[in-house]
């Protein structure tokens, strides 16, 4: 079993390394006339959507999460450049340096804070802030604080907010380095970390961060779930029917990134590429020890193992009390277990944790934990369900009315006859939903929650490396499932007669 687990790391390695070094096709791209006819990344929910469908109409445009997403598919072929901010280009270009952007700018825009429309008082209160820091110029300071061309480290001034009062939540994206980023103490921080604080003391107002993928940021504002999005949001004319936005605080440029032509120099001048041990070696510090950053892992690992566990005893409760309804004579019961069945199953797992915890869960004050093992432990219900009933009915009936025959009741029948060999029936069906579940944990960071790919998404955020964090991952993930299901093999030998037999009979 141990090569097994040594097999499947070394191809997901072998598969990262050939991913690293292809390339499909390459279109290298020196002017905008190059990407007329191009493949072209942008990130979901921001205006680079907008703005490369209008200036590159006969391109192929596709929309990534994450700015890193978009890195892994150009390193890949799949991408000929990327349109995005050019504060995230800058990072991006210093740390992958095989990558460029072309220096005019494909559009300006102005970052704003967005609030919840009808909002006026905070609307007003956040506007003064931003006047008074523009005159002061404590925006010129932070602009040229956080936003380099070097790897200088960057200087952050202290700010002591108050520990008492109405506490003030803002909705970030923290993969969004130098904007807003989680730093080696996994605090929010960046350029919008900062101006955030200040708001929040200026109105003398304790801040939280949520921390959500990008495109969540404007449901969690209109359902109330944040106060202010403070991110390096555009304040655009069809964002603006939605949601308020202040007045500017930034005025940031749309640029595009492209790949270098092969045999291009390096920043330094030179054409060397490292080996392939010392790049690993590389990789694991800057990824895995620097700032700590195993520790993000491990805080993810736990929240997803938790949610994992949790949905699934959650689900297999709730998938009885579903089987049970769904078997009854009686209409007013299997009918509302039918309609549960068909709506869970029918309906995408992403879009049913959005709906649980930004409508239903929108005004009561619930950990984004426990949201999604409520909503994933109802969807893993509707599966469930269904295994079980198919387990019950493959019973032959003649076995139950034999237990009944010789006395049993119709509960100590089910109990000690059919129940167990609807367990050795569902066993292997139930393991696969089971691991499948798991997986499924991957999309909690549309609600806050910082699991195992939450906590890869903020290494990429921060090393700009595009494979090594999700090679680490797919590992963990692996292990987390091959361990379960270790565990639920031990349970389906424990129930399985033959094996019992084949103890005695070895003893």
């Amino acid at each position: 079993m141990r090569s097994h687990i040594i097999s499947a790391l070394l191809m997901i390695l072998l598969i990262t390394v050939f991913l690293s070094g292809c390339g499909k096709n390459e279109k290298v791209i020196t002017s905008f006339d190059d990407a007329k006819q191009a493949k072209i990344g942008v990130m979901t929910g921001t205006t680079g959507e907008t703005i490369a469908a209008r200036r590159f109409p006969k391109a192929e445009v596709k929309s990534f999460d994450d700015i890193m997403d978009a890195v892994a598919a150009m390193k890949s072929g799949q991408l000929d450049a990327i349109v995005t901010s050019y504060p995230l280009a800058i990072q991006v270009s210093k740390k992958n340096q095989e990558l460029s952007r072309l220096p005019e700018p494909l559009d300006n825009e102005d970052t704003a804070v967005a609030i919840k429309k009808g909002n006026y008082e905070l609307l007003a209160a956040v506007n003064r802030i931003i006047t008074e820091l523009k005159s002061d110029g404590t925006l010129v300071s932070m602009k040229s604080r956080w936003f380099k061309e070097d790897l200088s480290p960057y200087q952050e001034p202290e700010i002591l907010l108050p520990k008492a009062g109405k506490v003030l939540t803002i909705g970030v994206s923290a993969t969004r380095e130098p904007f807003s980023f989680v730093d080696k103490d996994g605090r929010v921080t960046g350029h919008d970390g900062e101006l955030a604080r200040i708001i929040g003391l200026k109105l003398k107002r304790p801040v939280e961060f949520s921390n959500m993928k990008f495109m969540a940021l404007i449901p969690a504002l209109q359902s109330g779930k944040v106060d202010l999005i403070v991110t390096g949001m555009t304040a655009t004319d069809e964002r603006k029917k939605k949601i308020d936005f202040t007045q500017p605080y930034f005025a940031n440029a749309q640029v595009m990134l492209v790949k270098k032509a092969r045999g291009g120099k390096s920043a330094s001048g030179t054409t060397n590429s490292p080996s392939l041990t010392s790049s690993l070696v590389n990789s694991f510090r800057s990824n895995i020890i620097q700032e700590k950053r195993y520790l993000l892992l491990w805080d993810g690992l736990k929240t997803t193992v938790a949610i994992s566990i949790l949905a699934t005893i959650f689900g297999t409760l709730l998938g009885s009390l579903i089987c049970f309804l769904r078997m009854s004579a009686n209409s007013f019961l299997n009918i509302p277990a039918k309609i549960y069945i068909a709506i869970l199953r029918g309906t995408p797992v992403l879009v049913f944790l959005m709906l649980i915890f930004y409508v239903v869960f929108a005004s009561v004050n619930i950990s984004p934990v426990l949201v999604a093992v409520i909503a994933f432990g109802m969807n893993f219900a509707a599966y469930s369900a269904e295994i079980f009933r198919t387990g019950i009915e493959g019973v032959d009936k003649g076995q139950t009315e034999a237990g009944i025959a010789m006395g049993f009741s119709k509960i100590k029948t089910f109990i000690h006859i059919v129940l167990p060999q609807t367990v050795r029936r569902i066993l292997p069906v139930y393991k696969g939903e089971f691991i499948s579940l798991v997986k499924m944990t991957s999309i909690v960071g549309y609600i806050a929650v910082q699991d195992l790919t939450k906590a890869s998404d903020i290494i990429r955020s921060r090393t700009f490396d595009a494979f090594f964090p999700l090679v680490m991952v797919a590992i963990l993930y692996f292990l987390i499932s091959w361990v379960l299901m270790q565990s639920l093999e031990y349970l389906e030998w424990r129930t399985d007669p033959k094996s019992k037999r084949r103890k005695v009979a070895s003893a």
